[in-house]
């Protein structure tokens, strides 16, 4: 918890003024729909002084308050509501602070055991009583064996929350829940135990007549069992999506080092990162993580930046230069002098952006939740004025509570608790298959309003490695001789400019010859001996033929990195290198403009490389040489001027504004920070992907809200009917069913996407 105090006022202010307000966040337990984050936000924000907003996909409050306003007061009003709530806990500095996985929380690893249990005993419960050939006798009493600990046991987080909101004077999809799976299992009590239903030889007819003399001997035991147990499965699936907020943050984290190399009285010492401090000396070796953001003191190499920027081109440092936490040393030996330490390091930072983005996050919008406060009590209200209107007419308590448990029945909101999760399930997977990952319900929403799509270069358009793009060979100068003898020298380095030449001269030019007497010139190039030749690569010639200055001033017009070449004295040619842009990026742009998307290139890469890479593939607005912090910023921009922006990015560096866009798109192939932080993970790393995603999340998204206007228009269509005796309770389970099927079957033609 974090907690910020605003200076006192000066003594012209104001009384409204003249206390000081503090920000305080809360853990907020027992939530269970997005009008339960509704009404704890109400009951803080009725206290004098105080400012709440609560975000249930979180489950975190975040509250200003007055000083006289005490914590102890904040989680007292939240208790009384009918919540539980506490402080967070204080980060610990190493990694194990972060959250667990999803699946090692215990509260859904209880909520999947009690899935799993309830669906097993419920499956033989429906389908005897839905097929009237498999019963046999006595298999009501086995039903009610199988029905009563789903109902009891299972429905128990349901039913404990309905007595939760009737004792606060409201209602959810929990009191639903509760009273139409009670009452059914009630009916079913009573129709064994008092009725004939508990005879030997009994059987369970599947009829459409209407008969009000035969509710003593009939159940519903299938309507309870299976009712819970496919409100089950929506919860489960909801609540796996909501864990997933602390793992972009757990991404994040990980990349540090646990471990660093310190120089104390000119000894190393080997150290857990979290006792470092500013001013001590580390030292870094080739392919380590540098532990901690500093300054190069000894030593030159060229720094992999790519985890953390997602820039390929790498870094060359020497001493004097800043280096980043969570980077990786690919060169030779450096002496890094510590400059900022745990929560002030770069790393931290974005991982604090993140996290801020993240609760800033629109709340889901559930419009079963919003519609049962006031759908539930009506139901209610309808099924005791049928009760008493029937027995007041007829004088027949069997008819009139057959009347009225079709009432609770018919209204049961089974076809609701479906309608986004089955629709879900089918949208997920076929986005599976063609390499997309939706992560949740609120995805969908923000993919129907999106009209700007922000892409992040390096990863994305182009393929994140530096590849071999152009050889230009000076007269008299064979090509494949040229090739031959730069990649033989740059194939002893490690610089991935190097690797890259080194690996396009032997796709070229064949088998390279070994080279010898290398020699790294730090920040210049690299010279040696190849075929008793003496061969220099790099920035390591002054004057060049007025043919290859033109050639290597248009490879850098066009973003790309010139290598001159020479042997024996003589400049040779001239290679163009650079971060290639993928063979799709073209198309996956003219696809995402049909979708009335208009694209933006955002990259931290320098303007004359972006600019050549956005006249490649047809994007017209261009935003460069930002720095990984200010991409959230230029997110919030673009939102502060009305648009409802999509952003697609691969690194760390990506997932604040990942986070912070209205829908965040995670190329798979980048780093697990960006995937985690985004709203649909594009498995392939294929931008091509991105329009299918958004489609897809649109198509999800009209089946469910296809599946919600069925669920609630049927309920509303079959109440009067079942009020009016038109359906006896057999037939209203049929008629719910019927409804569950059919939902089912809506969200199974999403599996026909292509």
């Amino acid at each position: 918890m974090s907690s910020t105090t605003t200076p006192a006022p000066t003594a012209a202010a104001k009384p409204s003024e003249a206390s000081a307000t503090s920000e305080v966040e809360l853990l907020i337990g027992g939530m269970t729909c997005a009008s339960c984050a509704a009404r704890v936000e109400k009951k803080l924000n009725r206290m004098d002084g105080v400012t709440a907003t609560v975000n249930y996909a979180t489950e975190k409050a975040r509250i200003s308050h007055p000083a006289e306003v005490e914590v102890a007061d904040l989680i007292a009003t939240v208790v009384r509501t009918g919540y539980t709530a506490e402080e967070p806990a204080p980060p610990a500095p190493t990694a194990e602070a972060v959250p667990a996985e999803p699946s090692a929380h215990p509260e859904l690893s209880a909520l999947r055991h009690r899935l799993l249990v309830c669906a097993v005993l419920a499956a033989p419960v429906v389908l005897p009583a839905m097929i009237p050939a498999l019963q046999f006798d006595n298999w009501q009493w086995l039903s009610l064996t199988l029905a009563a600990p789903v109902v009891v046991w299972g429905g128990l987080p349901f039913h404990r929350a309905a007595w939760t909101n009737l004792r606060h004077g409201a209602a959810t999809m929990d009191t639903l829940v509760s009273v139409g799976t009670l009452a059914a299992f009630g009916w079913s009590l009573w129709a064994l135990f008092l009725g004939d239903a508990g005879m030997p030889g009994m059987r369970h007819p599947f009829e459409l007549t209407v008969s009000r003399a035969d509710g003593a001997s009939t159940i519903y035991l299938e309507v309870a069992a299976g009712v819970t147990a496919f409100i089950l499965l929506g919860r489960y699936l909801e609540a796996r999506s909501k864990r997933r907020a602390g793992a972009a943050l757990r991404a994040l984290m990980e990349l540090g080092t646990k471990d660093v190399t310190v120089l104390r009285e000119g000894r190393e010492n080997r150290i857990p990162v979290d006792r470092l401090a500013v001013g001590d000396r580390f030292v870094v070796r080739p392919g380590e993580k540098i532990a901690t953001d500093g300054t190069v003191v000894e030593g030159a190499s060229a720094v992999d930046v790519s985890m953390l920027t997602g820039e390929s081109v790498p870094l060359d440092v020497g001493p004097g230069d800043a280096v980043t936490g969570a980077t990786v040393n690919a060169g030779g030996r450096l002496v890094v002098e510590a400059t900022r330490i745990g929560a002030d390091t770069r790393l931290a930072r974005m991982a604090r952006l993140v996290e801020d983005a993240q609760s800033g996050k629109a709340e889901v919008q559930r419009l079963a939740d919003r519609v049962a406060a006031v759908f539930v009590p009506v139901v209610l209200l309808i099924a005791a004025a049928t009760f008493g209107a029937w027995l007041g007419l007829t004088g027949d308590t069997v008819a009139a509570f057959t009347a009225a448990v079709a009432v609770l029945i018919i209204a049961c909101p089974c076809a609701l608790g479906l309608a986004t999760p089955t629709a879900l399930m089918v949208g997920t997977g076929r986005g599976a298959q063609l390499g997309i990952l939706i992560k949740g319900p609120e995805v969908l929403e923000n993919t129907r309003r999106v009209d700007t799509v922000v892409l992040d270069k390096t990863g994305t358009v182009t393929t994140g490695r530096m590849t071999l793009q152009e050889v230009y060979a000076a007269e008299g100068t064979d090509e494949r001789e040229l090739l031959r003898l730069a990649g033989a020298l740059e194939h002893a380095s490690e610089h991935p400019v190097a690797r890259a030449v080194a690996a396009g001269a032997e796709e070229r030019a064949g088998r390279l010859p070994p080279a010898e007497h290398f020699e790294n010139v730090p920040g210049r190039g690299v010279r040696g001996r190849v075929e008793s030749h003496e061969v220099a690569v790099g920035r390591l010639f002054d004057d060049l033929p007025p043919d290859l200055a033109r050639a290597r001033d248009e490879a850098e017009r066009r973003g790309r990195t010139a290598v001159v070449v020479g042997w024996d004295g003589a400049v040779r040619g001239v290679l163009a290198v650079a971060d290639a842009v993928r063979e799709t990026s073209a198309e996956a742009v003219r696809e995402l403009r049909a979708l009335g998307l208009a694209p933006v290139l955002l990259t931290g890469d320098n303007r004359t490389v972006a600019e050549a890479v956005a006249a490649e593939v047809g994007i017209d607005e261009v935003v460069a040489e930002v720095l990984p912090e200010d991409k959230v910023a230029v997110v919030k921009r673009l939102q502060a001027e009305g648009r409802v922006v999509a952003m697609v990015g691969d690194g760390v560096n990506d997932a604040a504004a990942l986070a912070t866009a209205d829908l965040g798109l995670a190329m798979g192939t980048g780093t697990d920070a960006a995937i985690e932080a985004g709203d649909l993970t594009l498995v392939r790393g294929d931008l091509r992907v991105a329009a299918d995603a958004i489609r897809l999340s649109r198509r999800t998204l009209a089946t469910i809200k296809g599946n919600l206007v069925w669920a609630f228009g049927y309920n509303v269509a079959a109440l009067p009917l079942a009020a009016g005796g038109l359906l006896n309770p057999m037939l209203a389970g049929a008629a719910m069913a019927f409804s569950s099927v059919f939902v089912v079957t809506n969200s199974l033609r999403l599996r026909t996407f292509r």
